[in-house]
């Protein structure tokens, strides 16, 4: 027994030993009391968040649910901070409003604060987006991600300017005194201040939205996203076009999306074999599979007998399907298509195809004398 109080003696007077003047127990317990945070963080959220999600869960929304997993990362580095703290209290470091110290721990608050704002920002949007479901403009659904972005750059800039403050930095100061280094910042953000501008003139003129499918002279796709600087193009090849919002706007933009019909314009050319009477009984009968069909819109039907071609009488179809989808679109045409096969094969007509006839004439014998 004396044997373990004296080893316990020789252990206590090592602990009172100091480095940079503090006590070496009192480092060891700062260095206990940190790792015991890090520990006691995943426990301690997954408790709170926990029980918190069990009340969300009784709730109808799912809004409350995304904040309560929105706090779960801010809420660790939280309680690190606060372990942090703990531990420079418990050696000495004053973690007062003018120690430096202090400022490096409000500074986490402060960005700990700002970072769940920051993961919030997305359920305001959702709020936006689900307000803008039930209104019929497009106006509102061209402007949630612009609402989506512009909240989150608002904390973004808040947050920074508070940081700042907390080392008694003015920004507004410091952005005055930049003097000829403001204005080349000014003219370096030229084209960001036309894009911003370039995605406003479509917002409000709304040339096309997101889903669309457009086309101007350099890309042609479907709008997958329209933000400050940029709208991304997802093209037929798979492949994702930035395309600045300057640019843009002064682009000529084809919505092939907006077409209320689609156009079908080709021509048949037949043999001359055909007869004027085989050929006013297939006009009758193309006219009367045009104007019956259910998928061709019945307002501008244009089936006539156009010219006499090089190979053959030539018959001009122009009709509109009625819908625009692409796959849709091809099905209508190629049942179209074989019917008019059908329509030829029962008047016992040919399709001509591109020929050249040579006719030798025979010289007369040369009479000798």
């Amino acid at each position: 027994m004396e044997d373990i109080k004296g080893l316990w003696e020789q252990f206590k007077h090592i602990f009172t030993y100091t480095f940079l003047e503090v006590e070496i127990w009192k480092l060891v317990t700062a260095c206990v009391i940190i790792l015991f945070s890090f520990f006691l963080r995943k426990f301690f959220v997954n408790l709170i968040l926990g029980l918190l999600k069990k009340i969300t869960q009784r709730t109808k929304t799912t809004l409350d649910d995304e904040l309560v997993s929105a706090l779960d990362p801010p809420a660790r580095l939280l309680i690190v901070t606060a372990g942090f703290t703990a531990a420079l209290w418990l050696i000495g470091i004053p973690v007062t409003r003018q120690s430096f110290a202090g400022h490096i721990m409000r500074t986490l608050v402060a960005f700990v604060v700002f970072w769940t704002l920051y993961r919030a920002g997305n359920i305001l949007a959702r709020l936006f987006e689900r307000v803008a479901e039930r209104t019929r403009t497009t106006l509102d659904d061209i402007l949630i991600p612009y609402v989506r972005k512009g909240i989150k750059v608002i904390i973004v800039i808040i947050g920074i300017s508070v940081i700042a403050k907390e080392w008694n930095y003015d920004l507004g100061a410091l952005l005055t005194g930049l003097g000829l280094g403001g204005l080349a910042f000014a003219l370096a953000a030229q084209e960001t201040v036309a894009n911003f501008f370039g995605g406003l003139t479509i917002m409000v003129d709304k040339p096309f939205q997101i889903g669309d499918w457009i086309q101007t002279p350099d890309v042609e796709g479907t709008v997958e996203d329209i933000g400050f600087r940029s709208t991304r193009i997802r093209t037929f090849a798979q492949a994702l076009v930035t395309v600045p919002n300057s640019g843009l706007a002064k682009s000529n933009i084809t919505n092939w999306s907006r077409m209320g019909k689609r156009r079908i314009t080709f021509n048949i050319s037949l043999t001359y074999a055909a007869s004027a009477s085989q050929i006013e009984a297939l006009l009758a009968r193309i006219r009367d599979l045009l104007e019956h069909h259910p998928g061709i819109h019945p307002e501008t039907i244009f089936v006539f007998f156009e010219n006499f071609g090089q190979n053959g009488p030539e018959l001009l179809l122009y009709f509109f399907t009625r819908t625009t989808v692409w796959k849709e679109y091809l099905e209508v045409r190629e049942d179209v298509n074989l019917k008019l096969m059908h329509i030829l094969d029962e008047l016992g007509l040919k399709v001509a195809y591109p020929s050249m006839s040579v006719y030798m004439e025979k010289q007369p014998e040369r009479i000798e004398d």
